[in-house]
């Protein structure tokens, strides 16, 4: 049974002859290149990126009519497990490439009439928007004595979309009833599991390029209640912070903002993972603030903590690699990091990083020592170390971990020698980083 929307009043123009847009030439083409660059693996069909175009040149006609004729029917998607940093797992809907291409030519012809529309404070999936302006954007409310943060989950956000509530918001604002029926035969294409396909009746599934504008489309409701309300909140796609001065009011404003979530939207917050709090208590996008008398952005606990245990994976000492392929997989792994977490103003924490991934370095290489005493002493006297220090640590019965914190080793491998090996530590591509912006 479906679900009636109530009816609202249109204060902007319906759109007319929007499929004859989606299949334009030049979009077609924007979009293909889009698609290729992302790659992304094949849908149910098995059909890759470098197969579409042969594809197109035989079976474009037929595609592009059954679009015109509001007939096209998608394939359902493909089911992608990924695992989530904290516990459990990420359900993606891959769609065929095929799909792929026609979702992202509607996107570009639908997200310039939206995205002009949406609010000031939502970042996610919106050009020359990222995370790093929403950070920015919530250590200044901060700063500006809002120091309670209303931190709410909404729980499975992407399996939990109304479509007949996503379907009025569009109906607003299209008028090309091809392109929405399209639309909904995108949100109701089944998703095959096991070799059997499952039919939705809710929810967007991630993993297709449509997604991402239909999910701010929704939760613009959302922003534009905020701002009538005159609250002062950050939104990067379903994950959103509302500031306050008090917990009083966090608590006022978690209550009636859960309650405009489930009867406008019919979203449910995650009461486990929502909470009311301080600011330094919670954490935005992988970042958070320190308490202290200077507020300043850091990494939260939690990406200090996954940060670790890939260097852990990368500099495993039973590899079996040589220390030059190490180091040329974690430099990437850094490089991408630091990229991300270019805000971070605690340099210490750098720092104390920098030190950590040295010894975990200097780990990796005694362990390739360990087995063989004249091999080790060889190798520290190669590297500048005393004969003394050197027979010292060839007859240590310490294991390699112990070894790498030893004098000798931080001699034989300094940071000199591993800047050489093509090392560059956090606190070093961060000040990079900082001079380019």
């Amino acid at each position: 049974m479906r679900q009636t929307v109530p009816a609202l009043e249109r204060t902007e123009p319906i759109l007319t002859e929007l499929m004859e847009q989606v299949v334009e030439r030049e979009n077609l083409i924007r979009a293909w290149k889009r698609v290729r660059a992302n790659k992304g693996s094949p849908g149910i069909d098995g059909m890759t990126v470098d197969e579409l175009p042969g594809y197109l040149k035989e079976n474009w006609p037929r595609i592009r009519e059954e679009l015109l004729r509001g007939e096209y029917r998608p394939h359902p998607v493909k089911e992608v497990l990924i695992p989530k940093p904290d516990g459990g797992t990420r359900r993606l809907g891959i769609p065929t490439v095929v799909d792929r291409l026609i979702q992202q030519a509607i996107q570009q012809v639908l997200g310039p009439v939206y995205d002009p529309t949406f609010s000031e404070h939502s970042y996610g999936f919106r050009p020359r928007r990222r995370a790093h302006q929403a950070v920015e954007q919530a250590k200044r409310y901060i700063a500006e004595g809002y120091e309670w943060v209303v931190d709410m989950d909404l729980e499975k956000f992407f399996d939990r979309v109304n479509h007949d509530i996503l379907m009025g918001r569009l109906a607003r604002r299209i008028g090309d009833k091809r392109v929405l029926r399209v639309i909904r035969r995108y949100l109701q294409a089944g998703i095959m599991v096991n070799g059997v396909v499952q039919e939705r009746w809710e929810g967007t599934p991630q993993g297709g390029p449509l997604s991402p504008l239909l999910s701010n489309i929704l939760l613009d409701e959302l922003d534009k209640e905020l701002e009538r309300r005159g609250h002062r909140f950050c939104r990067y796609a379903d994950d959103g912070n509302i500031y306050v001065k008090s917990k009083r009011a966090g608590e006022r404003v978690f209550a009636s903002i859960e309650e405009f979530l489930f009867k406008r939207l019919k979203l449910r917050v995650n009461r486990e993972k929502s909470a009311v709090a301080r600011y330094h208590e919670r954490g935005f996008l992988g970042f958070s603030f320190t308490s202290g008398k200077t507020l300043k952005v850091k990494a939260m606990g939690k990406s200090l903590d996954r940060f670790k245990e890939r260097v852990r994976e990368i500099t495993r000492r039973s590899r079996g690699v040589s220390l030059t392929q190490v180091i040329e997989e974690l430099q990437k792994y850094l490089r991408g990091w630091i990229g991300y977490f270019r805000l971070v103003e605690t340099l210490s924490v750098l720092q104390d990083l920098d030190g950590w991934i040295r010894r975990r370095l200097r780990c990796f290489v005694a362990k390739q020592w360990i087995n063989n005493c004249h091999t080790r002493y060889k190798n520290l006297i190669r590297l500048g170390v005393n004969d003394d220090q050197a027979r010292m640590v060839a007859a240590s019965r310490k294991g390699p971990w112990a070894l790498s914190n030893m004098k000798p080793l931080k001699i034989a491998l300094s940071n000199r020698f591993l800047a050489g090996k093509g090392f560059l530590g956090l606190l070093n591509q961060h000040q990079a980083l900082g001079k380019a912006m």
